[in-house]
């Protein structure tokens, strides 16, 4: 690959990983992060899930994946993949009250295709009881154009979320956030800064 595609949406979620941090601080709450490269593996993705090592990406051929076989795929499951998610799952279940907030990064505009509206994007399963009344709240944000399973619709059975939150009955959400909108430090404080009381108003009043 050449070496400005690892700077890439393809390669990791630009400018979450700042946003998380600072709003982990804002919120007094631990986060976890990924310390790999989802080109690598998806940490997201379910352990089925034919795209958790991607061979072509919006566009890009992936030569480190082109010739993975399933013993590879097994050998970075094991590395990589399975020790993210227990370490997730020991931190979820330090009390029996915790709420899981995923955030991630989109790019404005995919190879081909009209650029994206929307500033954040809000996605859910069926369980929206934090969901709900936070793109309600973000709708009242009269400068945000909010995506609700948007830019892409919801979670797919075995990913990050339907593991650790819904098949727990954790309460949960998963904030998008437009890329080019979080490039700098400063605009990821921003951001963080303001989605830190509006996360904590809204789990006040629905009671969660």
């Amino acid at each position: 690959m050449h070496p400005e595609d690892m700077n890439r949406h393809i390669a990791y979620d630009p400018g979450a990983a700042g946003v998380s941090r600072r709003l982990a601080e804002q919120l007094n709450s631990p986060a976890i992060f990924s310390n790999f490269s989802r080109l690598v593996i998806d940490p997201n993705r379910g352990e089925d899930d034919p795209t958790l090592l991607m061979k072509l990406y919006d566009g890009t051929i992936i030569p480190g994946n082109a010739r993975a076989d399933a013993d590879e795929l097994e050998r970075r499951k094991e590395m990589l993949y399975r020790p993210y998610h227990a370490a997730l799952e020991d931190l979820a279940a330090r009390r029996p009250d915790t709420i899981i907030v995923s955030v991630h990064s989109y790019t404005r505009q995919l190879n081909g295709r009209p650029p994206r509206p929307w500033h954040i994007g809000i996605l859910h399963a069926a369980d929206d009881r934090l969901s709900r009344p936070l793109i309600d709240r973000l709708h009242q944000e009269s400068d945000l154009c909010v995506g609700e399973n948007e830019p892409y619709g919801g979670h797919l059975p075995g990913d990050s979320i339907d593991i650790h939150a819904e098949a727990k009955g954790r309460n949960n959400t998963l904030i998008e956030l437009r890329n080019d909108l979080i490039e700098t430090e400063h605009q990821q404080y921003q951001w963080a800064e303001r989605l830190a009381p509006i996360l904590t108003e809204v789990v006040a009043k629905a009671g969660l």
